[in-house]
C-alpha cells in the first residue's frame, strides 16, 4: 500500500485536494482532523484525551497520535493507498510516521505541500465559518491560533520531511481546479 501526504497550513485546501485526488487515484482520503472528531463524538479513550487539546485549537501530543496512526494504518492494509490529510505535523510524527509505515510494509509516495499567503488562509476561514456546523469554525481567534501553530510546529516538520522523504510545493493560490492541475501533473 502507498501513502501520499498532502499537507499545508490551515485553511489550505488540503481537505478539498484530498477529495478530488481520491477519485483519481482511488486512495482512501484520511482526513486527520475528522478522524479525531470521530474518536471524540465515540468518546473512545484517545477521543477523550484529544478533546481537551482540539478544542483550545493546540496540537494533541505525538505519543497519541502515533496510536491512533497505528490503528488507521491497519484499518487501511486492503487499500490500494490512501492520502493523509493534517499528519505529520511534528518532526516526532515524521519519524513515527516512517517508523510505522516500514513496520507494516507500506510505502511513502510523496508529500504534497500546499502553500498559501496567511492573509488568504484568514480569508478562507471565515467563509468556511459562515458554511460549517463546526463549533471550532466559529471563532476567529481559534483560526488565528491555528495558523501560527502550524507556523511554528508543522512548518518546521515540513522542512524536516524534506530530509527524509520526496516533498513537493504547490502554490495554493487560484481556483480548486488550477491547484488540482497542478497537483496532478506532479503524480
Amino acid at each position: 500500500m502507498e501513502i501520499l501526504i498532502i499537507t499545508g497550513p490551515p485553511y489550505s485546501g488540503k481537505g478539498t485536494q484530498c477529495e478530488i485526488l481520491n477519485e483519481h487515484l482511488d486512495f482512501k482520503h484520511i482526513s486527520t482532523g475528522d478522524r479525531c472528531r470521530f474518536e471524540k463524538e465515540n468518546g473512545t479513550e484517545i477521543g477523550k484525551t484529544m478533546a481537551e487539546y482540539e478544542e483550545k485549537g493546540d496540537l494533541v501530543p505525538d505519543s497519541l497520535m502515533k496510536e491512533l496512526f497505528s490503528q488507521i494504518l491497519n484499518e487501511n492494509r486492503t487499500n490500494k493507498g490512501i492520502i493523509l490529510d493534517g499528519y505529520p505535523r511534528t518532526d516526532a510524527q515524521v519519524d513515527d510516521l516512517i517508523e510505522l509505515a516500514e513496520q507494516k510494509d507500506m510505502k511513502i509516495r510523496i508529500v504534497l505541500n500546499i502553500e498559501v499567503p496567511k492573509s488568504e488562509l484568514l480569508i478562507r476561514a471565515k467563509k468556511r465559518a459562515e458554511t460549517s456546523d463546526r463549533k471550532d469554525d466559529k471563532d476567529p481567534q481559534i483560526h488565528i491560533k491555528r495558523i501560527d501553530v502550524f507556523e511554528k510546529s508543522t512548518r518546521p516538520a515540513i522542512e524536516y520531511m524534506k530530509s527524509k522523504l520526496a516533498v513537493k510545493n504547490f502554490d495554493g493560490l487560484g481556483s480548486i481546479e488550477e491547484i488540482t492541475e497542478r497537483i496532478k501533473a506532479s503524480l
